[in-house]
């Protein structure tokens, strides 16, 4: 019996494949897509989101390629794979993405034909934006340089592409490469590991999702989680993964907090916590969490 069966689950909750039904409305991701939103709809230009490895960057950019709706906007969403990205190869791709069926090789004739391609784009009265994901490949002058010259696209009153970057802490240091663009940032968010309490909503969020009625972690258990991933939800996802599957394994009703620390254990996470409960223990996040426990468990 897999572990789906033994929980009474429909679906994987906790796999970190990309999967829109999972999303989880943090407060903190709400408040970011609402000034991403804001700064594209207003014609700001440039949006950054930096934050951690795991912390939902690359979430974050599809959920507000998924708001982008094409009747309003002409959208695209780049990952910069690696670090050794071209100014040439960046504005052929990014002219492509706006409709340009046929870039020219030389890139004063390309720039023109992009230019003219966002003219239309604005006729039809629609914004053109660009997402960058792992923009911290962006590493040379000339890359920041090459983003500045797109943002200078624009016509009496308005700019003619928005471009919204996601990527690590280190997209900061990128940005100052060229101390034109950085001023140029008009909306800045930082995404931070949940906290004991958002930890406990995410996990429950998730077992709803897919499919479960109740709730299999035991209070202590969501305390350990959050402790042992620090609140990091790709570290999360992957813990709570092999907790159900250690949990299914020794046929228990519930993942208690032995269980987690066992799998922690397992994955090498143990030194990625100090103390398990010392976080718990100032916040009184436990009780916290039980509480809170309590209360969705009702609403369902």
């Amino acid at each position: 019996m897999g572990y789906l069966e033994h929980f009474g689950l429909e679906h994987e909750p906790f796999s970190n494949a990309p999967d829109a039904r999972f999303y989880f409305d943090s407060e903190q991701h709400v408040q970011a897509l609402r000034r991403l939103r804001f700064a594209v709809d207003s014609n700001k230009g440039l949006g950054v989101v930096v934050g951690d490895i795991g912390t939902g960057k690359t979430t974050l950019a599809r959920r507000m390629l998924d708001y982008l709706d094409p009747d309003r906007y002409q959208s695209s969403l780049l990952i910069m794979v690696h670090s050794g990205i071209t100014p040439e190869w960046l504005l052929s791709h990014i002219a492509v993405q706006m409709g340009v069926s046929s870039p020219a090789a030389d890139r004063l004739v390309m720039l023109r034909q992009l230019y003219e391609r966002l003219l239309e784009i604005d006729a039809e009265g629609r914004r053109a934006v660009v997402l960058i994901d792992e923009a911290q490949m962006l590493q040379t002058r000339e890359l920041m340089e090459e983003f500045r010259g797109l943002l200078n696209l624009e016509i009496p009153g308005r700019k003619l592409l928005n471009i919204l970057f996601f990527g690590l802490p280190e997209l900061e240091e990128n940005l100052r490469l060229d101390p034109p663009l950085a001023q140029r940032v008009a909306v800045r968010c930082r995404l931070s590991p949940l906290t004991p309490r958002t930890t406990a909503s995410y996990i429950w969020h998730r077992l709803q999702i897919a499919g479960g009625g109740r709730m299999v972690f035991e209070a202590d258990a969501v305390a350990a989680v959050h402790q042992f991933s620090r609140g990091v939800p790709r570290l999360i996802n992957t813990l709570c993964d092999n907790c159900l599957f250690e949990g299914a394994s020794l046929k228990a009703d519930q993942v208690d907090e032995q269980i987690v620390i066992s799998m922690a254990q397992a994955l090498d996470l143990q030194n990625e916590s100090s103390a398990l409960r010392e976080e718990i223990d100032l916040d009184n996040g436990l009780a916290h969490i039980e509480a809170m426990l309590e209360r969705l468990e009702m609403k369902y």
